[in-house]
């Protein structure tokens, strides 16, 4: 027996569906740690480079889930999990559903899986493919649901990319991933923005650009855990530095600032209208924490 297959009869087994890009990504990295991986994937070609390295590429995901214990799916969707796992034998199975899902749906599929026989786990991955199998790069997974399966199978489920476990509510680990992503995207616009204010000056924005950098980073890291801990403490008038009334007060010179340059205030004026709406509350002493309960539709 060579030192490779000695190491493979070692690992877990895994079971992976969905050889898209992070699939795939997934399949290479558990491959060169030496776990037994059998893959599937509706579009049979895309196996083909796994199976010369080592994979084994079966023609159903029923026979693919019959292979290992753990199962890993990445798929395009939660329709497609449903349909991809309908005529598969789940009893006894640990299923990692790592397709982008929502907090319902994660619940929703935790029970469905659980009446066939499974125990659950969903992730929310917060990395992109190049990410994978790269630890310096700082990619990990979110987890929520079972947490006997998590423990079981966290050495292996962490080959690829890091793992954080947020619970036992099986939609918490979607519902962290939005989170985050919806915070990139908020930043994203702000810095549209600022580069649009600056698109037609004498301004180099290959220079401006760190300067950007730097600022966000000064202010987001202290501005992100004080909102937090104001929202645990209920005191939104603790440790403010900025009051919300001078902040609204400031709101014209933005937006003159914006229509002087051309610039449409699309991005930003939504949340301006949010701090005013605020300050209409009596809260100028606040930050721009209570603006969060705002936007809850139960309020």
């Amino acid at each position: 027996m060579t030192q490779n297959t000695q190491n493979s009869a070692e690992k877990t087994p895994v079971t992976l569906l969905g050889l898209g890009a992070m699939g795939t990504a997934l399949a290479r990295t558990w491959l060169a740690a030496g776990h037994p991986l059998t893959v599937w994937n509706r579009t049979p070609g895309r196996a083909a480079g796994l199976a010369d390295d080592g994979a084994k590429a079966v023609g159903s995901a029923a026979e693919a889930v019959a292979a290992s214990t753990l199962v890993v799916v990445c798929l395009l969707d939660d329709a497609s999990v449903g349909e991809a796992l309908a005529d598969a034998d789940l009893t006894g199975k640990d299923l990692v559903n790592l397709t982008t899902t929502t907090p319902a749906q994660a619940r929703a599929r935790a029970d469905w899986a659980r009446e066939r026989g499974a125990r659950y786990l969903d992730g929310g991955i917060m990395a992109v493919p190049p990410m994978v199998g790269i630890p310096e790069a700082g990619g990990y997974v979110f987890y929520s649901g079972s947490g006997e399966l998590f423990a079981e199978h966290r050495e292996t489920l962490a080959v690829p990319v890091g793992t954080t476990y947020v619970g036992e509510d099986a939609g918490h680990a979607a519902l962290h991933d939005v989170a985050l992503l919806s915070a990139m995207y908020g930043m994203v616009a702000g810095v549209t923005h600022a580069f649009a204010l600056i698109r037609k000056e004498d301004i180099d924005p290959v220079a401006f650009a760190p300067l950007l950098v730097d600022w966000i980073k000064a202010m987001a890291g202290p501005s992100i855990t004080q909102t937090g801990r104001q929202l645990a403490s209920g005191a939104l008038t603790e440790d403010v530095v900025s009051n919300l009334a001078m902040q609204v007060a400031g709101v014209p010179t933005f937006l003159t600032t914006a229509e002087e340059q051309g610039v449409s205030p699309e991005l930003i004026s939504p949340f301006f209208e949010l701090m005013r709406r605020r300050l209409a509350l009596g809260s100028g002493e606040e930050d721009l924490t209570g603006t969060v309960d705002l936007l809850l539709h139960d309020r």
